[in-house]
């Protein structure tokens, strides 16, 4: 199987266990072929983690899942050096934390104090962890991917704004319609059946036949070959620009906006309109790929007003005003 086939594989089982979340899985996949971090958000109970692990159960690749909770401290995530007794003395051996794996489910990601969170930054932006003076580099297939419930206040911990930025995009869950409302039941139900039918089933022999790792590095190859314009490439950095200096567009997104987009979005852009186009079968990247990815690569990168927020705008609405603007190529 090509690479392509092997990944619209991977989507196709990842669909069998996620009902109605299309968007969510499609942006999973881009932040996976992309080599980006992603933040989902959604209401509890949405689905936000089993997206996750659906997709690590199939791929061969190590999971890890850190739940996030106040007293986490930072060497629980990246690990630490434990002294041992040996025969030649004691020696400081160092003991690879969670953050040690292939897909990292950073759950909750919200619940820990900026210590915690901030223990990721390295991993996430550099591939490596330094612990005691030491560089541990992480695997090359490596990438987090954090949860957080937008309605929780107490006890929680709001990302800051430098640490929002190294996530490649942020990606929201909203409430399936009915008819999808029915079909989980019917599947958490089919489910519950199969486990208590198969209680032996371990986690390894559910994965003979997954996808291997050398799929996803020769999509990456094959997206760093998709061909983008240099009107495209305009195009990317004029929606971008327009977070900057928005009185130059509409006086409404000069009272919206307080502080634009970095220029992690336009390499955010590049890299995720490549893998849309690459994922729709195209070898080129088209004005449809950035309109596409663009919600989710700006929706935590834009800092609105308090005159936005008394208008009842949120970063979607911002967004929608931006494309309208913006002229295409």
């Amino acid at each position: 199987m090509t690479a392509h086939a092997q990944i619209l594989d991977l989507k196709s089982r990842m669909a069998q266990s996620i009902i109605g979340q299309t968007d969510v899985i499609d942006r999973l996949l881009i932040g996976l072929l992309a080599n980006g971090n992603l933040l989902v958000e959604g209401l509890p109970g949405l689905a936000k983690t089993r997206a996750i692990k659906a997709m690590a159960k199939n791929l061969a690749a190590d999971f890890s899942r850190i739940q996030f909770t106040p007293d986490l401290l930072p060497s629980d995530v990246t690990g630490t050096e434990i002294y041992t007794q040996t025969e030649q003395g004691g020696i400081f051996k160092f003991s690879p934390g969670p953050i040690f794996a292939n897909i990292v489910l950073a759950d909750e990601i919200n619940r820990a104090p900026a210590k915690v969170q901030a223990a990721l930054l390295e991993a996430m932006e550099e591939r490596q962890v330094t612990v005691s003076g030491t560089t541990h580099t992480m695997e090359p297939l490596f990438i987090v991917m954090a949860t957080q419930n937008p309605v929780e206040q107490e006890g929680t911990y709001p990302l800051p704004e430098a640490q929002m930025d190294r996530f490649l995009m942020h990606v929201n869950i909203t409430y399936p319609p009915v008819e999808d409302e029915v079909e989980v039941i019917r599947l958490v139900r089919a489910e519950e059946i199969a486990a208590l039918q198969d209680r032996t089933k371990t986690e390894k022999a559910e994965k003979p036949d997954a996808i291997p790792q050398d799929a996803i590095f020769q999509a990456r190859a094959e997206i760093g070959r998709i061909h983008v314009s240099d009107l495209m490439e305009r195009y990317m950095a004029d929606l971008v620009y327009a977070t900057r200096e928005p009185e130059k567009l509409s006086p409404d997104l000069a009272r919206w906006i307080d502080i634009g987009a970095s220029p992690r979005a336009s390499l955010a852009l590049d890299k995720c309109g490549r893998a849309h186009a690459w994922l729709a079968g195209r070898d080129y990247v088209d004005p449809l790929d950035v309109r596409a990815v663009l919600p989710d690569v700006f929706r935590h990168r834009l800092t609105l007003s308090f005159e936005a927020q008394g208008d009842d705008k949120h970063a979607d609405d911002v967004t929608d005003e931006i494309v309208k603007l913006v002229a295409l190529p």
